[in-house]
């Protein structure tokens, strides 16, 4: 995320100040930007002395802006080295050293990115939140879970109106934080109904999502999966996050007999294929029972969701496959070729494959090799991410900025929650 703030002429308490102060204290690095044709000024060695005071422990960069010339960039930077910061002479308007400062600002929002989950890991307590359409039994899960009524259970829809944070414990001591949410409607029915708390529900259930480390989905046993449920499945495979899917309920289904859950399986598979990589759990929450095989599961997803593979390994799965289906030739005879593949990230699982021309791949291939890696590496529960890119023949990846980039700078490093702060 970058936030572009508005000129600051002095550090008082005007609005444009206040507004630089904000995005400076919630960023991970700092451009200090200054003008290299006006040269220095008084109001730039006080926001020197402000950043250097309030703000030591951040990564700051300073960009000397409208430095065209190369040659004549040397002699405009020279006067702010008194600033205390190493100046950087970069033409906006040419393009002229953003691929410096954007290796710079990468170098910098890895750092924070670094010490940002040595934080989170020390007390990373994973979020789970239940969710699913209206009466569905999602209330009675968390009170069956947590041993008492933390919420309010009726037949009418929509009783729940919040999201709800319980702290449990595990039977093997770990800690989760559970997230009761409100059902899922469709929007015209939400619409239709006028009630704008039950809008803000669905809005809240939404936002659950988005902060839980695995989602479960609750589904009625006898009712029919419907499209508001692919939906809800949809948002949680484009959040990038765990899941498993809770069948509650099934004491409701008559004369089950051991197929029962097999035929039951392959429906719901059939009918949520965007989620084919999530556990089933069945359970009927009002009696208790396989109600604890709903943390098993999330457990065992959310280690599935942090696990890493080492290059080795990883490399290896991938030969394997390789081996087995090369990538197609276009019409032209050439044939896609990868390198390598690395482990880019957790929550989800991100692989970054090497190749000679990520277009030489096309979808077909690309959903071959995530089966692929499912097959022969697990990863049950969560979705991953596969990203395709390029290797220049200097072995540099495509928008990675730096001398050779042309002054056409594409930030390739995403670094999640991470803000950077223009400061002028």
């Amino acid at each position: 995320m970058v936030v572009d703030t508005g000129g600051v002429i002095t550090v008082s308490k005007s609005k444009n100040e206040r507004q630089a102060t904000a995005a400076v204290e919630e960023s991970s690095a700092i451009i200090f930007l200054v003008d290299g044709q006006a040269g220095l000024t008084a109001a730039d060695v006080e926001i020197a002395d402000w950043l250097r005071k309030h703000y030591s422990h951040k990564f700051v960069i300073l960009a000397v802006n409208k430095c065209e010339s190369p040659k004549k960039g040397i002699m405009q930077v020279s006067d702010f080295w008194t600033l205390g910061f190493s100046p950087l002479p970069i033409s906006a308007l040419s393009g002229t050293g953003t691929g410096e400062l954007l290796d710079l600002v990468c170098s910098g929002l890895a750092k924070a990115e670094e010490d940002l989950h040595e934080e989170q890991d020390e007390d990373y307590v994973p979020a789970i939140s239940i969710v699913g359409r209206p009466n569905v039994g999602k209330s009675s899960i968390l009170n069956a879970l947590v041993g008492e009524d933390r919420t309010i259970v009726s037949p009418i829809s929509g009783t729940t109106r919040d999201a709800i944070d319980t702290e449990f414990t595990g039977p093997d001591g770990q800690k989760f934080r559970l997230i009761d949410t409100a059902g899922i409607r469709k929007r015209a029915a939400v619409a239709s109904s006028g009630s704008t708390t039950e809008a803000l529900s669905v809005n809240r259930a939404f936002r659950a999502i988005r902060r839980s480390d695995v989602v479960a989905l609750v589904i009625e046993a006898m009712a029919c999966i419907t499209e508001q449920d692919f939906k809800i499945a949809e948002r949680i495979e484009k959040e990038g996050k765990g899941c498993l899917i809770v069948v509650n309920k099934w004491d409701t289904i008559p004369n089950k007999n051991q197929q029962s859950a097999v035929y039951y399986e392959q429906d719901v598979r059939e009918k949520l294929r965007i989620l084919q990589w999530a556990p089933i759990v069945y359970a009927t929450a009002i009696s208790g029972h396989s109600v604890d095989r709903v943390i098993v599961a999330a457990s065992e997803v959310e280690k599935e969701r942090s696990r890493r593979l080492s290059t080795a390994t990883l490399n290896q799965v991938v030969q394997e496959a390789l081996a087995f289906k090369s990538p197609p030739r276009t019409r032209g005879g050439k044939r896609g070729r990868i390198y390598y593949c690395t482990q880019a990230a957790i929550r989800p699982p991100t692989f970054v494959f090497f190749v000679n021309d990520a277009n030489l791949f096309p979808e077909t291939y690309r959903r071959y090799m995530e089966k692929q890696l499912r097959k022969d590496a697990g990863f049950p529960g969560t979705p991953i991410r596969l990203l395709w890119r390029n290797r220049r023949k200097m072995g540099k990846m495509d928008g990675g900025g730096g001398k050779g980039s042309g002054g056409r700078a594409q930030l390739s490093l995403k670094s999640r929650g991470r803000k950077l702060a223009l400061t002028s």
